[in-house]
């Protein structure tokens, strides 16, 4: 049967079929059967079951080692907008009873929240959220949790990974344009908790404070084409241009015609203490090779060299050996360099004390609320996580750290989800990173790098 498009003209539904960019209430940010369940529930009276959902991943994207927890903040941030007004209503009563209309209508999520701090890294079966409270409060948040964090998460742990390859050198994040235009937001915010230094999308920077960098793109130096000039001479043109409008220490794009023109156009014009060249194509390694030498032949030898163009952790492993000062990534950062999402699921494990598990084929999950601690060596070398029942924590001789915090009680977000929580976060990766065994930063498929010890009732 051919599905049809509703014809609901009500401001209701225009707004919330077409309004995209509405920034009002989250509630509509949900699967249909969360609140079919809801109803259900609520008819037969296990509605106020109280109930822990826990959120993690059965095992890594293929091949990775170790992933890192991104999207804690938006969730805090999303959840007192987690909410649904009288024009959310009249569209879910198409489907909804009356009572299940009420209950949304005074809906406000008052349960608790645990889980790994955000920056945090995780591993297969790692609790990385647990979010307990009656079934009804509890149902509802599954799909909104699920797409911040499947998102945010693949996007930081693939920027780890790059960051990593990297070895100090700055990034850029710089993917907006080949994404969703609010998805490039937190890609932005996930990129710099993983150790990108900047980003090029401005609402980034106005809402979470990430450094913006940018100067120009290849149409400004197009822009100054003539019909009475050479495009070497038009491209001197545009360099001059933009060196007046943003001073010597800006980035010039040299490879729009050639690159050895460019390079020297850019020296002409900026002088020997220009900002920075970049490239944006060709065969990077060796134009970075030819493009130090020539710079360092024109006296800009402190002119550093940014590169960009379809990278991603691989092609910048592939130039740690090159000239190259600070990278620039977009397409391969917000699409998760190959896993778009982090596989995270959303099981209900606990019913009113009682543990409860699933055990559909390759779908198990372990019941029971649960929390985890890290291992190490006295080195800080980390060695195993250990998952255990919440409240029992396992005596051990070796040095620990216990990764389950709190993070809402009673509704209300007791961790800190502004911009201190996001230098936080970035500290955290960095340390994350730093404690791994060194055969865990390979690149190259592999076995996570530290095994996951499940301690059951």
């Amino acid at each position: 049967m051919t599905p049809t498009i509703p014809r609901d003209r009500s401001p209701a539904a225009s707004r919330y079929l077409y309004g995209m960019n509405d920034p009002g209430f989250a509630g509509l940010l949900t699967d249909k059967y969360e609140l079919t369940m809801l109803e259900a529930a609520l008819r037969d009276g296990t509605a106020n079951r109280r109930t822990t959902f826990e959120l993690f991943a059965r095992r890594l994207p293929e091949g990775r080692r170790y992933g890192v927890v991104a999207g804690t903040g938006r969730l805090l941030e999303a959840l007192p907008q987690f909410r649904f007004d009288d024009e959310a209503c009249q569209l879910l009563a198409r489907f909804l009873d009356a009572d299940t209309l009420r209950y949304l209508r005074d809906f406000r999520f008052g349960g608790d929240i645990d889980g790994y701090a955000e920056g945090e890294l995780y591993f297969p079966g790692s609790p990385v959220l647990s979010v307990t409270g009656s079934f009804a409060e509890c149902v509802v948040l599954e799909t909104l949790a699920l797409s911040i964090f499947n998102h945010d998460t693949a996007i930081a742990s693939a920027a780890a990974r790059m960051v990593s390859a990297a070895r100090e050198r700055p990034l850029i994040e710089m993917g907006s344009r080949r994404t969703h235009e609010r998805a490039a937001v937190a890609a932005a915010r996930a990129a710099y908790i993983a150790g990108f230094t900047a980003t090029s999308n401005l609402e980034a920077g106005r809402r979470y404070g990430v450094p913006s960098e940018g100067t120009a793109a290849h149409a400004f130096t197009m822009l100054h084409t003539r019909d009475d000039k050479s495009p070497e001479m038009a491209e001197l043109t545009a360099f001059r241009a933009q060196v007046d409008a943003l001073g010597v220490q800006t980035t010039l794009l040299v490879d729009t015609y050639d690159v050895t023109t460019g390079v020297a156009n850019a020296v002409a014009a900026a002088g020997a203490t220009l900002g920075a060249v970049r490239i944006d194509s060709g065969e990077l390694g060796v134009l970075a090779r030819q493009v130090r030498e020539q710079l360092n032949r024109l006296g800009a030898t402190q002119t550093r060299i940014v590169v960009s163009g379809d990278l991603d952790e691989f092609s910048i492993a592939a130039l740690r050996a090159e000239p190259v000062d600070s990278y620039g990534v977009g397409t391969s950062l917000v699409t998760g360099s190959g896993a778009a999402t982090a596989g995270m699921v959303y099981k209900l494990v606990e019913v009113d004390g009682m543990p409860v598990h699933k055990r559909s084929t390759h779908k198990e999950s372990d019941g029971g609320h649960k929390e985890a601690l890290r291992l190490s060596r006295p080195t800080g070398t980390i060695t195993e996580e250990v998952v255990y029942p919440a409240d029992r924590r396992p005596q051990t001789t070796e040095p620990f750290r216990v990764l389950t915090v709190p993070l809402v009680r009673g509704g209300d977000a007791v961790a800190e989800t502004g911009r201190g929580a996001l230098a936080a976060a970035r500290d955290l990766v960095a340390s994350g990173l730093h404690s791994l065994p060194w055969e865990g930063l390979k690149l190259a498929h592999g076995d996570p790098a530290i095994p996951t010890l499940q301690i059951r009732l």
